[in-house]
Order: C-alpha cells, then sequence, then structure tokens
C-alpha cells in the first residue's frame, strides 16, 4: 500500500473531514451522527478544540481517506479531564487496509502524551466489524445503551466500550 501520512487535522482540512462525514452519514449504519458536518461547522470545531483534543487525519497522496477524533469526555468539570472519547472514521474503499489501526497508533500515543488514561466509545451494535476493531486496540464492552440511536424511524442500541491506556 502507499505510505499513509498521520497528522493532527487544521482548520483547512475541513473541507476534506466533511466529503468523509457525507460519505459515511450517507451509509447510515456506521455513525450515530445522521447528517454530515458542513466544512464550516467542521472547520469551528476544529478550531475550537483544547491543545488535548484532536482531529486526527490518514493522508494518502494528498487525499484525506480517514480521520480519528479525540475529545475530552466533558467539559464542565475537571474530574473527568483523564476520560476522552474516540471516533474513527474511514471512507468505505479504504477500510480493511490498517488506516484506522494507524490512526489509532498515532491518536493513543497523543492521548498518553497529553494524559488521559481512559477511552470511551460508543459504538452501534450492528457494527460487529468496528467492535472487533476497538477490542483488538484493548477497549472491552461494559455496558449497552438501548434503543439509543434512532434514525430513519429505526431503534439501535450502542455499546459502550472503554481502555485503559
Amino acid at each position: 500500500m502507499t505510505d499513509v501520512i498521520i497528522r493532527r487535522a487544521t482548520p483547512d482540512d475541513a473541507e476534506a473531514i466533511s466529503a468523509i462525514w457525507e460519505v459515511i452519514c450517507a451509509e447510515r449504519v456506521y455513525t450515530a451522527v445522521n447528517r454530515p458536518f458542513s466544512t464550516e461547522q467542521e472547520r469551528e470545531y476544529i478550531a475550537g478544540l483544547s491543545d488535548r483534543e484532536g482531529v486526527f487525519v490518514a493522508e494518502v497522496e494528498g487525499r484525506i481517506v480517514g480521520f480519528q477524533s479525540l475529545d475530552r469526555w466533558v467539559h464542565y468539570t475537571d474530574s473527568f479531564d483523564h476520560v476522552g472519547t474516540l471516533g474513527t472514521f474511514v471512507l468505505p474503499e479504504w477500510r480493511g487496509k490498517g488506516i484506522a489501526r494507524q490512526l489509532a497508533r498515532y491518536t493513543l500515543d497523543f492521548a498518553r502524551a497529553h494524559g488521559y488514561e481512559k477511552l470511551v466509545i460508543f459504538v452501534r451494535a450492528g457494527n460487529r466489524r468496528a467492535r472487533a476493531f476497538y477490542r483488538s486496540l484493548g477497549f472491552a464492552p461494559c455496558g449497552v445503551l438501548t434503543r439509543q440511536v434512532k434514525i430513519d424511524g429505526q431503534y439501535e442500541d450502542e455499546v459502550f466500550m472503554e481502555m485503559f491506556l
């Protein structure tokens, strides 16, 4: 496979990230996000992240093919500052080629370097591939949120997973 460059996103990457959201949201099965974020929304989000948070992109031959986000669990109290939440999004034609794993290595290193001790993620119950991927990284299921997602009138559970760094 061609070399993959993993780097921290800048607001200039917002258009490419928004385009990935459009593809993944249209699939209707891999994320609880049912409407893509606009370029401007994504630009504002990236610009507003703290030094301990980030969006990390996977770039192949100058094209962003996936991204991973790391956010603080909450902002209203510092008692959760050791906990982050993760999200991974890869274009369909790039899935199964190690992109998500390369993103995870980079993001997990960043998380450790920035004082995170635990990461959590919510995965749609039907997304077995994602659940297996997160298990392979060291995440463990710790609960199910019943009927947590409702898209196109259809409910789906979400599996809550955690990993201690």
